[in-house]
């Protein structure tokens, strides 16, 4: 019942900073656990950040702590992942997903994946 768009993504300079938004078209957003992903060609799909619903408790993949912030915008229906300090293997398609099952950090425990969004990072 839920559809998510994402988009802020670009082509930016390593160092460089992005802040990209996944917009929800559902009212019941707020009540569910939100994620970022990321894929890159030839790669499996790779956690990056998740949010829980309450916004009380994040988690991020050991190759992003310290440099993405994941955060959400319950009254504007919306998750931000602001990434800074990037590096070239951070290149990816950013995914956004609803959390559905136990598992914070696997792709399988999430649905309703967006299309995308493609952040290009140049050295």
């Amino acid at each position: 019942q839920v559809q998510l768009v994402e988009s802020g993504g670009g082509l930016v300079q390593a160092g460089g900073s992005l802040r990209l938004s996944c917009a929800a078209s559902a009212r019941t957003f707020n009540i569910y656990a939100m994620g970022w992903f990321r894929q890159a060609p030839g790669k499996e799909r790779e956690f990056v950040a998740a949010i829980s619903g309450g916004n009380i408790n994040t988690y991020y993949a050991d190759s992003v702590k310290g440099r993405f912030t994941i955060s959400r915008d319950n009254a504007k229906n919306a998750v931000y992942l602001q990434m800074n300090s990037l590096k070239p293997e951070d290149t990816a398609v950013y995914y956004c997903a609803r959390k559905v099952a136990s598992s914070w950090d696997s792709p399988t425990s999430f649905d309703s994946w967006g299309q995308g969004t493609q952040v290009t990072v140049s050295s």
